[in-house]
């Protein structure tokens, strides 16, 4: 229970109080960590038999004579759990640091209760991201796996609707505390389930939620989220089925087309997507080879074929949103034509250019 690593955080919590030698020691009586760093690892007699006898002792200048390892000061017992788990010590004149004994030793036991609780809910929530894992693979048949459900809690036989979302950001993601954020919030109700999906990802599996509840949500949840932690969030939603893996599959498909502009995206409101989708990405990236591949070094052109599609292939529309006169957007598109082979002003040529679009995200790094 009191390993090295949290007597250090131990240390380094209780020096901001006092000035003088703290030392935290095991209950064999062996230093594991200490403000004098050339003492960790000496055996400490005083500790040992203070953790023997559940007892605070004070060691005098006298006794530093005759007891190993020891100098003048307090040693405390530390209990969790109405046991004794080690020992804090304090070094200096006992009439001056006992005051602090008390205090020092009821910080300590807080300290490693919040540790174990942290702990203990970690091992909770990998036990809980493990069988969700299991369950979007489809092996909710075992009778193991229902007792895995019965222990979490978990209603197997409910609809559920998962969304999964993605989460960027410049520096380090700032997955734990977004994960706390999001387990102390009341955005899930009871039968509801958040686990974290690797470092950039996490997981939400709703019930009962009418389409027009979820978007409102998860704006919500987006906003606070992004404001809080200066990360961009992206959401992939998938039908509510009682088929975990059918919904997670479509909620993937949704997320890739999601993280493009960082937005929130429901499977079912997918079409020209789907198909993208599900294009291998050897037939993607030579489908860009073919179509816009030419066009990646100059952005004003890609910006002039979006803006097209945007404004329902109006000129004057167009024209006006990228504030050019309409000639400049004529002289556009034969560049483009000039480049590609195709025209915009051609419908089958400007589906054909959109899509190569829409495969770009996929495609560029190999392209370039």
């Amino acid at each position: 229970m009191l390993i090295p690593s949290l007597a250090k955080k131990i240390i380094n919590e209780v020096r901001r109080l006092i000035d003088e030698d703290i030392i935290v020691v095991d209950v064999s009586g062996t230093i594991i960590a200490s403000t004098d760093t050339s003492r960790i690892g000496n055996f400490h007699e005083g500790a040992l038999l203070a953790s023997r006898d559940e007892k605070k002792m004070i060691i005098t200048k006298e006794m530093e004579n005759h007891l190993k390892g020891v100098k003048a000061g307090i040693n405390l017992p530390i209990l969790f759990k109405q046991k004794v788990v080690g020992v804090i010590g304090i070094t200096g004149n006992p009439d001056q640091v006992s005051a602090y004994g008390e205090l020092l030793k009821k910080m300590t036991e807080l300290l490693i209760q919040e540790s174990y609780y942290a702990e203990q809910f970690e091992m909770e929530s990998r036990a809980l991201e493990t069988f969700v894992f299991d369950w979007v693979q489809g092996k909710e048949e075992s009778g193991e796996f229902i007792k895995r459900a019965e222990h979490l809690n978990i209603d197997i036989e409910r609809k559920r609707q998962v969304v999964f979302a993605s989460i960027k950001s410049d520096t380090e993601v700032p997955i734990r505390p977004i994960s706390n954020r999001l387990q102390q919030s009341s955005f899930l109700n009871e039968n509801e389930i958040f686990v974290r999906w690797g470092n950039e990802q996490f997981l939400l599996l709703l019930t009962d939620r009418s389409k027009e509840q979820i978007q409102k949500t998860l704006q919500k949840l987006k906003k606070e989220i992004e404001s809080s932690f200066s990360v961009k969030l992206s959401f992939g939603i998938g039908s509510e089925d009682y088929l975990l893996r059918q919904s997670f599959d479509e909620a993937d498909r949704a997320l890739q087309i999601a993280k493009r502009t960082n937005s929130i995206q429901f499977d079912d409101d997918l079409k020209l997507e789907m198909l993208i989708h599900e294009t291998s990405g050897l037939v993607q990236i030579e489908y860009v080879k073919r179509t816009i591949a030419k066009l990646l070094g100059d952005y004003d052109l890609l910006l002039t074929l979006l803006e097209y599609t945007r404004q329902n292939q109006s000129i004057k529309d167009t024209a006006e949103a990228l504030h050019i006169h309409v000639n400049t957007l004529s002289y556009r598109f034969n560049k483009i034509e000039e480049k590609t082979g195709l025209h915009p002003r051609n419908f089958v040529d400007l589906t054909t250019l959109y899509l190569g679009i829409l495969l770009l995200d996929r495609s560029i790094k190999v392209v370039e």
